[in-house]
Parts: structure tokens; C-alpha cells; sequence
């Protein structure tokens, strides 16, 4: 985008006002209104459409630690998401990006428990996500739009906009959102010159900027399901319209016993969680 003079210190002024390392990019960004990020793909023919895309979660499918981690590293890998490791090789918590996650049921459905629940229950790891709610207060209290609803439902990040302020974090009530502390190209996993792999089709991304899921917008626009539904047990993710009383979605959460998380906070989830009897959920 070419600019002025003028232009160059009415962006620049907006941008010391906004603070929080705002670049100018972010603030000419700000008063045009291009969404710059994630990448702009022209929807084709094969397009997947919805009036309101949601996903449905069955545990019960998930049996090994295996399940777990194709479904992560599936979504992980697409979207370069970085992985901070201390020199031991675990998970460096401190800089720890996630998209899609483990969270035991404690952490996943707060105040759903009871003092009957099987200890089996109590333990199981639940795989979480951004919620894409229908009333998203990340939304409400991002100020340059960064975070944004789209038509369709989905909640959408576009880092370019984003000035760091961390507002969306604090507004998240499911902790879906992760902050670039640094350089996440510097990451083992996607620094080259280590041994790393980047995803070309999907841009990386730099410090002082917020990231999480977005149900893989990209590749609905070319006629691809979300990669964790891909790469997930048969049945353990099922994605669609939930507008379309014909979709499998719809079908389970019309007929099925589900739960979503923290219901009580009016944000309208659109990911929900079979429950079942016996030993799982």
C-alpha cells in the first residue's frame, strides 16, 4: 500500500496512540479496514459453505495418546504453529503456542463436576479448542478489529491488525488464545537452519502477536474439511453447518446429550461435547 506524506504521519500518530508496539502497517491497516491475515484464499466452486459451522467432539473416540497427537500435530504442522522445548525437551510453558490442546475435565467443564464422578471422568484428558462462540467477547475488546466474526460463525485472528495489547486474552474465558512472547520462527520446529519445516501455504508469524484456531478457514475455501477433523479418530471430530438440519452435527446435538463449555457465560459455543454413560465421556 502506497501513502503520502500526510498519510505516513496521520498512520504513525494512530500507532503511538494505540501503543503496545503498534506498527504503522497495523495502524493504515486499522483506518482502511483490510484484513490482511490469515492468508486471502478466492473461494472456488469447491468451497465449503455454511450458515454457521460448529463441531462436535466425542471423546469416546479417542483412545490412545496417539489419537491425541496426530490430531494436534495435524493442525500444529498446517498452520506452522511453533514449538518452544527447554533444553530437558519438554514443553517450555512459558512461550507455549496452542491451537488444540489436552485439558483434563476439571479444566475443560468448570463446576460440571460432582463429588460422584468417576475418578476415570475426573482424569480424562479432553481435547479443546477455540470455541468460536456466537457472542465472542474477544471480539468486543479488541481495539483495531483484529479479531473478528465472520459470516459463517468462525471467530478469525488476523495477525497483521494485531498490536499486542492482549485485551482478547484477558476477555477469553477458555484460555484458546497464545501470545508470541518471541520469535516463533525461532522455534525448533520451523527454524530451517535447525533442521525445522515451514508450511509455505500458511504465513509464520512474529513476536508480539496474538494466534489461535481458526476451523482452518483456509482450507474451507478450497473444499478442505479442518485438518484436526482429518486427521482425527473416525467420529471423534465431526464438523459442519449447524444451520442445516440434515448436517451430522446437527443431528447429534438434536438427538445426543451434549455439553459445552462454561454454558453459564452467555457466549454461545459452537463446539460440543458428546457425553456419555459408562466409563467415558
Amino acid at each position: 500500500m502506497s501513502m503520502d506524506r500526510r498519510q505516513f504521519l496521520k498512520y504513525s500518530g494512530i500507532a503511538s496512540i494505540l501503543g503496545f508496539g503498534a506498527s504503522v502497517a497495523s495502524a493504515a491497516n486499522l483506518i482502511t479496514g483490510k484484513q490482511l491475515f490469515p492468508p486471502q484464499v478466492d473461494m472456488n466452486k469447491e468451497a465449503l459453505l455454511a450458515k454457521r459451522w460448529a463441531m462436535v467432539v466425542d471423546m469416546s473416540k479417542f483412545k490412545t495418546d496417539e489419537d491425541f497427537q496426530k490430531t494436534v500435530t495435524a493442525c500444529h504442522s498446517i498452520h506452522n504453529v511453533p514449538d518452544f522445548r527447554t533444553p530437558g525437551g519438554s514443553v517450555d510453558r512459558k512461550f507455549e503456542i496452542k491451537w488444540i490442546w489436552k485439558a483434563p475435565y476439571e479444566r475443560t467443564f468448570p463446576g460440571q463436576e460432582n463429588q460422584y464422578m468417576s475418578e476415570h471422568l475426573k482424569d480424562m484428558p479432553f481435547l479443546v479448542l477455540c470455541n468460536h462462540c456466537t457472542n465472542p467477547p474477544c471480539v468486543r475488546v479488541c481495539p483495531t478489529k483484529a479479531t473478528y466474526k465472520l459470516k459463517d460463525g468462525i471467530t478469525m485472528q488476523d495477525e497483521h491488525r494485531c498490536i499486542g495489547c492482549r485485551f482478547c486474552m484477558a476477555a477469553c474465558p477458555y484460555g484458546a488464545r497464545s501470545f508470541n512472547w518471541i520469535d516463533p520462527r525461532r522455534a525448533a520446529n520451523l527454524d530451517v537452519s535447525k533442521g525445522g519445516k515451514v508450511n509455505p501455504e500458511y504465513p509464520t508469524r512474529t513476536r508480539g502477536v496474538v494466534e489461535k484456531c481458526t476451523f482452518c478457514t483456509e482450507r474451507l475455501a478450497v473444499g478442505k474439511i479442518p485438518a484436526c477433523v482429518e486427521a482425527a479418530p473416525k467420529g471423534g471430530l465431526l464438523f459442519g453447518d449447524l444451520e442445516d438440519p440434515n448436517s451430522e452435527v446437527r443431528k447429534i446435538v438434536a438427538n445426543q446429550y451434549t455439553i459445552r463449555r462454561k454454558p453459564d457465560l452467555g457466549t454461545s459455543p459452537a463446539v460440543y461435547y458428546v457425553i456419555k454413560g459408562g466409563d467415558h465421556a
